[in-house]
């Protein structure tokens, strides 16, 4: 297990392997948080501290929640919220160990307009 935090502490994200690629995204909301993404098959990240201690925005086309730490305001994932077979789980990379990002390709998605990626 790969295990990542907020910068308190009150959130942490166990994840269930080490992530082959991530996503750089460039939409209203991702390119304001700055995160980067991988994405897990729902149900497969372990995150404690939630939801007692996170914050949710809910925007857009109403599909998934961004959550953020409520004590230090840190962006540690997104979920759906209805969680059908086949969703996803966006885990922001930047809570884990530095190394943990220069190990994965980085992908940038153009999620302002094309919703393709630019690479």
């Amino acid at each position: 297990m790969l295990t990542g935090s907020c910068h308190c502490g009150a959130i942490t994200i166990e994840l269930p392997s080490a992530p082959e690629t991530a996503t750089s995204c460039n939409c209203s909301i991702c390119r304001r948080l700055a995160g980067v993404w991988a994405y897990y098959a729902f149900g497969t990240v372990r995150v404690t501290g939630h939801p007692e201690h996170t914050q949710e925005y809910i925007h857009g086309d109403r599909t998934l929640r961004t959550l953020r730490c409520a004590t230090c305001g840190c962006t540690t994932h997104w979920e759906p919220l209805d969680a059908k077979p086949g969703a996803r789980h966006g885990v922001n990379l930047r809570n884990f160990d530095p190394k943990l990002l220069e190990s994965v390709r980085v992908r940038r998605l153009d999620g302002a307009d094309t919703w393709q990626y630019l690479d």
